[in-house]
């Protein structure tokens, strides 16, 4: 992804981007070839979510974890959070529809202001949320299964870049030229996740996406329009696609 784009992906709340040449956000080319070429081998993550004899943290990584592990260790402490935003956000988002429905005047002028939006159908399009199978595999390719150092250090999942010097934020170890890169630390993977609904949902970049998840929940054909988040591209799509598909993700839909 280009400078400029990375610009053009400037929330207006916040004011972050989503990294897309920091090594630390994702693995090195070889090792997130790696993978993907790997995703359909060890313990099937839907096995993972119910263990209750589990005992991990976001902030330490146990060492010489197999991809299993690894995989253990995501569902345990990702799976439940994205559950938990997702249902509050569609909560929102059938409270809105409600309002529509009933002409709740009122309530919706709130709303419209609140979110910054003119219409009805761009307030529905910003509360609906996209499906926690894209979620769960962007969460595992952005922070390696949860191994990355922003997942560590900064509660950081989805790799989101800060321009805020007021806000609570670690530097990358990589510059763009003279440039230090910036990323944010959230308290929480809730306030992580929360957050990635919202850049989702509102950056200019993913206008496609938005309006393609008010006809379709099929997360193999979102997929394929969020090649912006990337510099991959449409390779990036297709990594999405494999991780969706080998992790059986979409039983989370």
């Amino acid at each position: 992804m280009s400078y400029k784009l990375l610009i053009r992906c400037l929330l207006l709340s916040g004011i972050v981007v989503v990294i897309t040449a920091c090594g630390e956000r994702i693995p090195s080319d070889t090792e997130g070839e790696a993978l993907i070429s790997q995703i359909h081998t060890g313990a099937n993550i839907q096995d993972l979510t119910d263990r209750h004899d589990l005992n991990y943290s976001p902030g330490v990584l146990p060492e010489n974890m197999t991809l299993a592990e690894k995989k253990e260790r995501f569902a345990y402490l990702v799976a439940p959070v994205v559950e938990s935003v997702h249902a509050e956000l569609m909560g929102e988002y059938s409270r809105a529809a409600k309002a529509i429905n009933t002409g709740q005047i009122q309530e919706l002028e709130v709303l419209r202001a609140y979110h910054q939006v003119d219409t009805d159908q761009e307030l529905l399009q910003i509360l609906k949320p996209h499906p926690k199978s894209i979620a769960m595999a962007q969460a595992a390719l952005e922070s390696a299964w949860g191994t990355s150092r922003f997942f560590r250090q900064a509660n950081n999942i989805f790799g989101v870049w800060s321009y805020n010097i007021n806000e609570p934020r670690i530097a990358a170890i990589e510059q763009r030229g003279t440039q230090t890169i910036w990323v944010r630390q959230y308290p929480s993977l809730y306030a992580s996740i929360r957050d990635y609904f919202q850049m989702m949902a509102k950056s200019i970049s993913f206008r496609d996406f938005q309006k393609q998840k008010m006809e379709t929940s099929d997360p193999y054909l979102l997929v394929q329009l969020l090649g912006h988040y990337s510099e991959k591209g449409a390779d990036y799509c297709k990594e999405l696609s494999v991780l969706i598909r080998y992790n059986n993700f979409q039983e989370y839909d």
